[in-house]
């Protein structure tokens, strides 16, 4: 296949891409997770058809097409790179801040389990702490 229809090809996922993602960024930022595009079937096919396309292309190919495609094609490269990046933090700050408050909230429990009532006819049995719903012990 020559080098511009498969370059023009690569262009317009690699925007597309980036729109998901820019959804994406937006949705979070919204506070509405379930928005989020990049979970969508479609944007999945185009991800997976972005590696097969990126993967078929090659020096050859590159030397083939003009400077002008060639730029073109870095640029939207660059901009779905810093997009990509900045999703990736997001997503991180979510998923921490997800973490904390379920920890925050089975601290709370724990205590208030193994709290001791002073004024109790007999002391309460030690009960043992189930220990918080932690998904990832990175936090």
């Amino acid at each position: 296949m020559s080098a511009p229809p498969k370059f023009e090809r690569l262009i317009a996922l690699t925007e597309r891409l980036t729109e998901a993602l820019q959804a994406d960024i937006a949705a979070l930022e919204r506070g509405r997770a379930k928005e989020m595009r990049t979970i969508a079937p479609e944007v999945q096919q185009l991800t997976a058809l972005y590696g097969r396309e990126a993967v078929g292309l090659d020096a050859a190919s590159a030397r083939a097409a003009s400077p002008e495609l060639r730029a073109r094609l870095t640029q939207a490269t660059k901009r779905f790179h810093e997009t990509l990046a900045l999703h990736a933090r997001l997503l991180t700050r979510v998923r921490n801040a997800g973490e904390g408050l379920i920890r925050a909230v089975a601290l709370d429990v724990e205590k208030k389990r193994s709290a001791q009532r002073p004024y109790a006819r007999a002391p309460l049995p030690n009960t043992r702490s189930t220990g918080a719903m932690i998904y990832n012990n990175v936090v």
